[in-house]
């Protein structure tokens, strides 16, 4: 038997062009079971700790170059290889922060794929089918490659598979609709090449996977008509070197339902010598949904778990440590699972678990939030009966005690004033205890019909479910991007507010969408009094005539200083000033400067942040700058010493994004005519500001040695000290 814990997100999807293709290159591990180093297709390389669904670090090529195969960790010396441009192989440790600064060898023919396995030396594979070890290929990186492929002869798969304390690299190639499969053993040092058998009955494969017993390397290829083949290949025989193309036999071990017609495409990953993972293939009592995650037992052709993935469900599937990491829709999910020991009696239902009490215990400690797809399910149509009957008298009978199973039913069916006081009134309803678990679950449903209903959007339901400290993220992660899709700024301004683990590419795209919103599109919405107060209080804010020049703190605004002589600022005309220099209009309207100040204070990480910032236009990016500016003249005139408000970004957050935002865009920036003023200004800023740190560095120095000057001995009465600072 085999069962599917609830998932859990691991991060977002990079949009891409290709609405079929998910922008993951790759997953492999990283060192150990609990970390993973993704590659995606937007030029970066990133390592998350899966039981935090945490990145811990990430690398970025240059803009212009491109990832051509995923990344690898080599446990021998840990260090990280990754392909760029087909030929350049580069090499780095985790302390180093830029990738372009590393180690990095240009070779002479195009590369494939890095191949890596623990405690393995990396090998190269070459689109023409060579294959070099990584050490050997990197002393001698222009060394001649060898043509191993016949004309028109493609890869389609490959892997490196560790056999009898050997390793073995496997590829596919496909020539002229025939099907090829190489074996490279390193020793003794052979290469066999093997022919699948053809069929009439069997098209292209879809997907390949291998694992590696008894002495044997057992290959399972899917094919678009549902067929799960096998072959074995004896690795002894295939050490014997034997002259030509062998035949390779393959036997069906499983069908699995294609509904109407073929599929095309699909993704298969055997998890043991029973059970197999499937993706893309439709539920055998579900219609033709093909958005499942399958696991089949092969012995006995039985389903033993299925589980439906909100959103798209990509061709790409992977499998470490029980885990099965699967993109879907616009998130990565990850999908702990379970496989007992294959047994007639545990395929037929009646093998008796000792310790079933005890693993289902463990199993919901560690996985808090309960599976999604428990809220919609009944238990018989007389429950379904009364379900309905309590949904269509929600507006006579006010006195309902909600369960999360009946109120599931009345968000699929219900209109939006009555789900929303159903929501209500089940919030008020439901101990709190209980409610940790059922708000996630609640604002999942609330989410999945406002997806497929475009009447349906229970703008107040989500702002009651947000009112509860029970939301985060990573429990609803399409919340936001509704949000955003629905210009609902008032959700994404409160989920801001409360959730800790917005990803950095949400992020970008609510401040993306924040700014290309126009100041009237944003006048009818309702958004917190609070922002709104410290912003409306910082617009007016302005500086009395005796305040134009020096501030009180001893510090004048960029704007008034001559940058061409080192005259005090007090001591310039207003004649010599330039009109505009002063210039303390905020460039948005209130609304929008509310939203951008929410963004402000957001967390992040600036390593994964930065790559996402570059895909703000020229206008976005000069608009907040400007805001950025307009802060920081307000604040440099200590407005926020008058305002009493609890979230209001500060001056250290103000700069950090200026400077994101420099680093992300000033190669564009420097092109454009309308930001040379604005790069003007903060250079000016720059430079006031380190003007203004070093006086307090001086004074920091001369009150220290205040503090360490010694006490003076009784002088009377009293006496008069003089005291230089400078």
């Amino acid at each position: 038997m085999a069962e599917l814990y609830e998932g859990y997100t691991l991060c977002g999807l990079v949009p891409t062009q290709n609405p079929l293709f998910s922008g993951i290159l790759g997953i492999e591990l990283d060192g150990d079971v609990d970390h993973v180093l993704v590659t995606d297709s937007s030029r970066s390389v990133t390592v998350y700790k899966v039981s935090d669904q945490k990145p811990l670090c990430s690398w970025t090529v240059k803009q212009g170059q491109i990832i051509t195969c995923p990344a690898v960790f080599n446990t021998l010396n840990q260090e990280y290889v990754v392909i760029t441009d087909d030929k350049v192989v580069r090499v780095w440790k985790d302390d180093d922060v830029n990738i372009d600064k590393a180690f990095k060898a240009t070779v002479s023919a195009d590369v494939l794929r890095v191949l890596s396995a623990p405690e393995c030396e990396p090998v190269v594979l070459f689109r023409c089918g060579a294959i070099r070890f990584l050490d050997s290929l990197l002393a001698a990186p222009q060394q001649p490659i060898e043509e191993v492929l016949s004309e028109e002869e493609v890869i389609r798969w490959s892997t490196l598979i560790k056999a009898e304390q050997q390793n073995v690299v496997l590829f596919s190639t496909e020539q002229r609709g025939e099907y090829f499969l190489y074996a490279q053993r390193f020793n003794p040092n052979t290469l066999v090449k093997h022919r699948f058998e053809t069929e009439p009955s069997l098209s292209a494969p879809l997907s390949f996977s291998a694992a590696s017993r008894n002495g044997n390397i057992h290959l399972f290829h899917l094919y678009s008509n549902g067929n799960l083949c096998e072959s074995v290949l004896p690795l002894r025989s295939s050490a014997n070197g034997a002259q030509g193309v062998q035949a390779l036999p393959r036997f069906l071990r499983l069908s699995l339902p294609v509904g109407q017609g073929e599929q095309m495409s699909g993704a298969a990953v055997v998890l043991d010598e029973a059970h197999l993972a499937v993706v893309r293939f439709p539920h055998p009592s579900a219609g033709a949904s093909e958005d499942y995650l399958s696991i089949w037992n092969m012995h006995f052709q039985t389903l033993q778990a299925s589980k439906e993935m909100a959103g798209w469900i990509y061709s790409q599937l992977w499998c470490y440590y029980g885990k099965l990491y699967i993109p879907h829709g616009k998130i990565l999910s990850v999908i702990p699972f379970e496989c007992q020991k294959s047994s007639l009696a545990a395929a037929m239902g009646k093998l008796k678990q000792s310790g079933q009490s005890e693993s289902k215990s463990c199993a919901l400690a560690s996985f808090w939030m309960q599976p999604y797809s428990d809220i919609t399910q009944t238990s018989g149509n007389g429950s379904r009966l009364t379900t309905r009957q309590t949904v269509s008298n929600l507006k006579t009978n006010s006195s309902v005690e909600w369960t999360v199973e009946l109120l599931a039913e009345c968000i699929k069916t219900g209109a939006v004033d009555d789900v929303q006081s159903a929501v209500d009134e089940f919030v008020c309803q439901t101990p709190q205890t209980d409610l940790q678990v059922a708000a996630g679950m609640v604002a999942l449903e609330l989410v999945s019909r406002s997806q497929t209903d475009n009447n349906f959007y229970p703008h107040s339901a989500f702002l009651l479910l947000l009112q509860t400290p029970y939301l985060c993220h990573s429990v609803c992660p399409e919340l936001l991007p509704l949000a955003l899709e629905k210009k609902d700024f008032g959700v994404c301004q409160i989920a801001f507010q409360i959730f800790p683990d917005i990803p950095e590419a949400v992020t970008c795209a609510c401040l993306k969408s924040i700014l290309s919103t126009s100041d009237t599109e944003m006048e009818t919405l309702n958004l917190d009094t609070e922002n709104m107060m410290f912003v409306n209080a910082l617009t007016q804010t302005r500086c009395s005539p005796e305040e134009e020049g020096c501030q009180p703190n001893g510090f004048c605004p960029p704007a008034l200083e001559d940058d061409v002589s080192d005259v005090p600022v007090a001591s310039s005309s207003k004649s010599q000033r330039d009109p505009l220099a002063l210039d303390m209009s905020c460039p948005v309207g209130l609304l929008k400067s509310a939203l951008l100040n929410e963004v402000l204070q957001t967390a992040y990480s600036d390593r994964l942040l930065l790559p996402h910032l570059k895909d703000l236009t020229v206008p976005q990016v000069i608009l907040f700058l400007q805001y950025l500016q307009f802060l920081y003249l307000k604040y440099s005139q200590e407005a926020p010493t008058h305002i009493q408000a609890l979230r209001i970004p500060t001056m250290s957050q103000i700069m950090d994004w200026v400077c994101l935002l420099l680093d992300a865009h000033f190669t564009v920036l420097v092109m454009v005519k309308e930001a040379k003023r604005v790069v003007s200004d903060l250079h000016k800023f720059v430079k006031s500001q380190v003007k203004l740190y070093a006086e307090l560095v001086k004074i920091e120095g001369s009150l220290q040695g205040l503090k360490k000057s010694k006490q003076s001995e009784d002088f009377g009465l009293y006496t008069i000290e003089v005291i230089e600072l400078f």
